[in-house]
């Protein structure tokens, strides 16, 4: 929504509010809903085991509820903002999010065991879907520039999520789930993930530099670009049978992406 322009100051608008807190939800729920199916998977990977662990100790129904209950929340504040504002695009976006990620986690389906469809679905509804949620609660049109924007994280998010398969081929073998990994091996699949990170950060590139200028441009692609970088450098390793762990991913690597994200808002707050 901070791409709709006059900066901060949208945020404290009410369809705003109700946007922002209608994403969290959006976000949070699908996690909680992954976590509870995938608790056979994670229970055979030695980096995940943690996550099985918590949904074991949490309950795999109580996770399964929370995570309804937290889409319900979702749609409910979205629905306010249509209801009272007229804003019904957010709701539409949102009915999208949560198909993708029901697709994504729920048999008979579940596009996770389908190789790259399973990214897709699960990239888009994780960060492109959401932008477009936050932008219509605050603007009527979604202008050119913001839809090259949302495309190029969207694009980004699904790199990551076959990007983040590399270290789960084993677990996902063993459970017959046929992830990027599985279906194509490590090197396509990370080739695959280095070809989608190029073409999310053109996408990227172009709709920040039609709304914001050059220099907006290369402030927001700057931590995506580094991302590049270190994913690239793991080519070589991956390619002799030792891809990069989740926990090396995870506190090493996320950090940057979590800066790009940081980044790019700022470039809308900025310029």
């Amino acid at each position: 929504m901070l791409f709709a322009g006059n900066g901060a100051a949208r945020l404290l608008t009410a369809p705003a509010i109700l946007a922002i807190a209608a994403n969290l939800l959006l976000i949070v729920a699908p996690l909680a809903l992954n976590v509870a199916v995938d608790h056979a998977t994670d229970s055979q990977h030695a980096d995940k085991r943690y996550l099985a662990g918590a949904a074991g100790r949490f309950g795999r129904s109580r996770a399964l509820d929370w995570a309804g209950a937290e889409l319900i929340l979702a749609a409910l504040a979205l629905l306010a903002t249509g209801l009272g504002w007229g804003r019904w695009q957010p709701l539409s976006w949102a009915a999208l999010i949560v198909v993708a990620q029901l697709l994504y986690n729920v048999e008979p389906v579940r596009l996770k065991r389908r190789g790259f469809a399973g990214s897709v679905a699960f990239g888009v509804a994780s960060v492109g879907l959401p932008c477009l949620v936050g932008y219509t609660a605050v603007a009527p049109h979604i202008t050119a520039d913001v839809w090259l924007i949302a495309a190029g994280v969207a694009v980004l998010s699904v790199a990551r999520t076959v990007w983040w398969a590399l270290p789960d081929q084993a677990a996902d073998t063993a459970s017959g789930i046929a992830t990027p990994t599985v279906r194509y091996g490590l090197v396509r699949t990370h080739l695959a993930a280095c070809a989608l990170l190029v073409t999310g950060l053109m996408l990227l590139g172009w709709g920040l530099g039609r709304r914001y200028g050059p220099a907006g441009a290369a402030l927001g692609l700057a931590a995506h670009v580094v991302f590049l970088g270190i994913a690239a450098a793991q080519l070589p390793a991956t390619a002799a049978g030792n891809p990069p762990t989740a926990r090396s991913m995870l506190k090493r690597t996320m950090p940057v992406v979590a800066l790009g994200e940081v980044l790019i808002a700022a470039v809308a707050l900025m310029f």
